[in-house]
This record gives structure tokens, sequence and C-alpha cells, in this order.
């Protein structure tokens, strides 16, 4: 896959990085670096940072090994090997999107019924489906995430990042909301898509929530997010859907690996611990797992410090997830759809996502030989400005778009070059997780 530019909504964050990351110009090699803690737009030393919603332990700093270091923006980032690059600011809050209000949903009587297509009814029929995880590594540092039942067979949906420091010896258990606890083992997991799948041991009676399509999920439906913000199992909050294929990145902070996704952003109150929870439609159907937020400012609270909800939450479509899911669950491993060239991370004032004139890492062939880059005639220098119908603005716009689609698709892409514009069918290659 190419690397990621920062696209010419605002200035490339500056090298305040959490982790740091590439120069303007390079695309390192392998999976990128994570993204900056402190966006350039804030201004220095100022501004939130973004995070992804999971909690560490009372106590935890959250940048231990089993914490979550996590600089979130909207942007994404380059994986699968052929190179790296930076995020941008890119959202603005929609202006018809409205305050999120918070329903008490813990411990709900059995025999007390809500009409149908209400938010009480429908948190009542998707609580017993929901868990709270617990993951703790082999040094007993974790956190606290969410999941649900995807199956009957006892899988649970979550983020990759809710379980990664569990992942390598460590201790995973799901707690549901009538009490009932299981372990767990991570079954398999993405650190690309931010997505992992939990089997539980010894479950049974497990009920599943149902899926929606995220595909057709319009900008002001209503959504229901469930989850265990800063530890307070079972909370369920409301909003609205504020916009779609937003490109947004993260990192489970354990590696220099990011994931990065098309999210739904919605503005139900999502907060640290909301990770890995469903995101439902008005139907109760699931239409994304709730992965990343901007936290409000940092420093007060619940959360020893870590910023809460300003109604900027993100969610992976369901429709990405559950293809992830199901090769988790069939093989334990995912492939990504690749592209097979190298894109700039240089900011462009005019948009696109410009072919760089050298490999990643700054070696190699920024168009791979044999590629499906090469084999559709993209050359150096070319610039794309659309995948099939959707305009590309910036290099993480191309990534978070190509990452929608599953290896072997053939998209559309139309470039520039010497002022003329081109179209070319490209049938996307694939690439294993390293």
């Amino acid at each position: 896959m190419p690397p990621v530019p920062p696209g010419p909504a605002a200035p490339a964050p500056e090298g305040h990085a959490a982790h740091g990351h590439p120069a303007p110009g390079s695309a390192p090699q392998g999976w990128p670096t994570a993204p900056p803690a402190v966006p350039a737009y804030a201004g220095a030393g100022g501004g939130h940072e973004w995070g992804a919603a999971y909690q560490p332990p009372a106590g935890s700093s959250g940048r231990g090994k089993g914490g979550l270091v996590a600089g979130v923006l909207v942007a994404a980032l380059v994986a699968g090997g052929l190179g790296g690059g930076i995020g941008y600011w890119a959202a603005e809050r929609n202006d018809n999107s409205v305050d999120s209000t918070t329903v008490s949903a813990s411990d709900t009587p059995a025999d007390l019924k809500r009409e149908p297509g209400t938010v009480a009814s429908i948190a009542q029929k998707a609580l017993p489906s929901v868990v709270t995880i617990d993951a703790q590594s082999g040094g007993g540092e974790g956190g606290t995430g969410t999941g649900f039942v995807y199956d009957r067979e006892g899988h649970i949906l979550t983020n990759n990042h809710v379980v990664a420091s569990a992942a390598e010896g460590g201790q995973v258990s799901a707690t549901f909301s009538n009490g009932k606890k299981y372990d767990a083992e991570v079954l398999g997991r993405a650190q690309g898509y931010d997505v992992a799948v939990l089997k539980l041991k010894k479950a049974e009676g497990l009920k599943s929530l149902s899926l929606g399509d995220s595909e057709k999920v319009a900008v002001g439906d209503s959504t229901i997010a469930i989850g265990a913000p800063f530890g307070l199992s079972n909370t369920v909050t409301t909003g609205i859907i504020s916009a779609k294929n937003r490109p947004v990145t993260s990192s489970d902070g354990s590696s220099n690996k990011n994931s990065y996704m098309s999210a739904l952003q919605t503005d139900a109150s999502i907060n640290p611990g909301n990770s890995g929870g469903p995101l439902l439609d008005a139907r109760g159907a699931v239409i994304g797992i709730n992965s990343a937020i901007k936290p409000a400012e940092s420093g007060s609270g619940l959360g020893g410090g870590q910023g809460g909800s300003i109604g900027l939450g993100f969610a992976i479509p369901i429709n990405q997830a559950k293809n992830v899911a199901d090769q988790l669950i069939k093989s334990g491993k995912a492939v990504y759809p690749m592209i097979g060239a190298s894109v700039s991370v240089e900011e462009r004032s005019d948009g696109g996502a410009q072919v760089s004139d050298q490999g990643a890492g700054g070696a190699g062939e920024p168009v791979t030989p044999g590629g499906p880059a090469d084999k559709a005639g993209i050359e150096p220098g070319d610039v794309i400005t659309k995948l099939n119908d959707r305009i590309i603005d910036s290099g993480p716009t191309l990534i978070s778009e190509i990452w929608t689609h599953k290896p072997g698709e053939k998209v559309k892409l139309t470039y520039e070059r010497d002022g003329k514009e081109h179209t070319v069918d490209v049938t996307l290659g694939s690439k294993g997780e390293d």
C-alpha cells in the first residue's frame, strides 16, 4: 500500500509525535510509525490528544505496556509494508448534530416492557449480547474495553487495541450484563483493521446481535452506542450519524504499526472503555464498532486525567468488520488490499494522492513491478484524484477507500498526468499482516 500525504485541509502535524512520524517527503519501510499525539492545528504545546476509546486500569497512565498510546487523527495511514505517512485534521463537527443523551441501562427489570423501537426497548434487547472485556498482559497490566456476541459459537467481536496487550501470554475475560463472567482466548486479530475476535470458554446459550448494512447508513440516522466508558459497564448513549467515510488512524501503543478505517462519525457519547462496543441503528442492528474519539480537555473528571467525549466518535463500519472477522474465525489471520504503489507524504495544496518518485524508505521501486498499479500503467508523479466515484483529496482518503474493498476487487482509478486526466481499472492485490 502507498504511504499517505497530509491533506490540504490543514498543515501537517509537526514533529512532536508520541512515537515520531516520517519527515515530509519520506516513506518509511513497513508499517508506518504512530501518528502525532498533538496535531499542529492546536498550536505548540496545546490542544487535545486524539485517543482510542479504551480505558486503562485505575492508577495507570495508559502509556505502559498494557495501556493504550494512540494519537488518533482524522486521516488514514498506509500499512502493509509499502510505506507510511502522517495524518492531518480534516473533520469539522456537523452543524446539524445534536447533543447526546445518556440512558441508564444497567440492571433493567426483565418484566419492564417498552414500546418497540424506543431506545429503552432496543437497549433491553441488545444489552444481554454485549460484554465488558478485561485484558491483562503477562505482567499484570491491562485495561477495560467492550465487545459483543458475533455468533452462537461464542465468538466475540471487538477492537484489536482492546486485547493487544494480552494477546501474547496474557489473560482475557468477558463479563455479561447479568454478571456472568467467562475466560476468553484471542482467536485472531488484525492490527491494520483494528479488529479482533475472541472465543469464550465454556459459554452456552449466547444470543448474537443482528448486523446491519453500513453502506445504507445516512447522515442524520439515529445511533445507539453501548459500552463501558471509564469502566462503567452497560452504559447506553444515543446520537446521530454525523458523517460518513472519515479517514481515521490509531495505534495500539504496543508497536509502530497503525490501524485505519473509513469511519462512521457519530456524536453519541463515546469515552475510554467504549472501544469494541456496538454502534446500533434505530432498529437495533449493529452498523459499526466504536473505536476512536477526540476527547475533551484532559485532566478532570473520571478516568485519571483522560479526556472525555466532545461528540466526535468514530466507528469501524460493520460491513468491513464482518469481512475481517470472518477471515479471523476461519484462519486466525486477515489479508489487506493493496495497489502496489508508494504515495508521497508531502502535502498538496490542490489535493489528490501523488505517486512518489522513490520507493518505501527511499529504496526500491515506487510502483511495484508487476503489481496492480504497474499493470494499470500508473507511474511515479501521477496524482490519483478519484477511486470509483469517490473524490480523493489526499493520500489518507485514498488509503481509507482502498481498505473498504477486498483483494481481487476491481476498482476504477482516475489520475492526472501532465495536465491530462486518465481513468484505468485496477485489480487490487493482497498482502498478509507481518
